[in-house]
C-alpha cells in the first residue's frame, strides 16, 4: 500500500473513532508497526493529528474551551495523582500561585505545609483553601464565566504585586514548537505573567495535553517543569530534550 493511502486511511479512522491504537491502524493497511510510527509522525509533522500513549487521536479545536464541569470529569485519576504529588512540594512558609485549573484545584485537599500564602485568581479555589486554613489573596479582575477564573487588567495589576516561591499552572496545550498554550489570551496572559513571577513554576498536565496546540500561547517549555502522569516513552524522550518533566505513577 502507497504512502498517501495508509495516510488516507488513518485520517478518516480517525475522523470516525477520535482516538485509535496502533495495533488497529497496523491492521487496517496490512502494514508493520514501525511503518505505521513512520505514517503517524509525519502526519504530527503536517498537523494533521496528536501522537499519544499507544496510538493518535484528532486534534481539539484551537479555540475550544470546555467549563468547569466538563474538565473535572476527564482524567480524573491521573489528575489526582499529578496534584497529589505538586501539593507534596510545597513547603512551610512558602508562598505559592495556584491557577484557575482543574487539576491544580485538586492540589488543595493535599497540601499540608504550614504557614503558606497563596494567591490565586481561581474563585473555585476559595472554599477549598478556607477549609485549609490557608491564608489566601485573590488577584482581583473580573469574572469568566466559563472557568469561574479572574482575568483582565484589573487581575493582572493585583498579581503584579506579589512574588512567588513556586506557581503552580494548567494548560491546555504542550507543543515542542508552540509550546503551552491556553484557548483564551487573557487566560494566557494571566499564566504567563505567574510563570514570570515564580522562582520555579510547574506546569500540571496529564499526558493527553501533550503534542495539542491550543489558540493563545502561555509561555515556551523550558519556562517550567512539566508534571504529566504515564506517557509514551517516545513522546517523553522528545520533551525531555526541550524541558524538564517530571512522570508521576499513581
Amino acid at each position: 500500500m502507497l504512502t498517501p493511502e495508509r495516510h488516507r486511511i488513518i485520517l478518516e479512522l480517525l475522523e470516525l473513532k477520535h482516538v485509535i491504537k496502533l495495533q488497529d491502524l497496523v491492521e487496517a493497511t496490512n502494514t508493520s508497526e514501525s511503518t505505521i510510527r513512520r505514517d503517524l509522525d509525519q502526519l504530527e509533522k503536517d498537523k494533521k493529528l496528536k501522537r499519544v500513549h499507544g496510538g493518535a487521536s484528532l486534534l481539539t479545536q484551537k479555540g475550544e474551551e470546555l467549563s468547569i464541569s466538563e474538565k473535572s470529569t476527564k482524567n480524573l485519576h491521573e489528575k489526582e495523582a499529578i496534584a497529589r504529588y505538586a501539593a507534596s512540594l510545597i513547603h512551610d512558609g512558602d508562598c505559592i500561585y495556584l491557577d484557575a485549573g482543574t487539576t491544580v484545584f485538586q492540589m488543595i485537599p493535599h497540601i499540608k505545609a504550614k504557614e503558606i500564602k497563596v494567591v490565586t485568581n481561581g474563585l473555585t479555589h476559595l472554599e477549598a483553601l478556607l477549609d485549609q486554613n490557608i491564608t489566601t489573596f485573590l488577584t482581583g479582575g473580573y469574572i469568566k464565566k466559563k472557568t469561574k477564573a479572574l482575568v483582565g487588567a484589573g487581575a493582572m495589576n493585583g498579581l503584579k504585586e506579589f512574588r512567588f516561591d513556586k506557581s503552580f499552572i494548567g494548560v491546555n496545550g504542550i507543543h515542542l514548537e508552540y509550546g503551552f498554550t491556553t484557548p483564551d489570551p487573557e487566560e494566557a496572559s494571566i499564566k504567563g505573567l505567574a510563570i514570570h513571577l515564580g522562582q520555579k513554576t510547574y506546569v500540571l498536565a496529564d499526558n493527553t495535553k501533550f503534542n495539542e496546540v491550543t489558540f493563545a500561547k502561555v509561555a515556551n517549555l523550558n519556562e517550567a517543569t512539566i508534571l504529566t502522569n504515564d506517557i509514551d516513552a517516545e513522546i517523553l524522550s522528545k520533551y525531555k530534550s526541550k524541558t524538564s518533566i517530571e512522570v508521576v505513577t499513581a
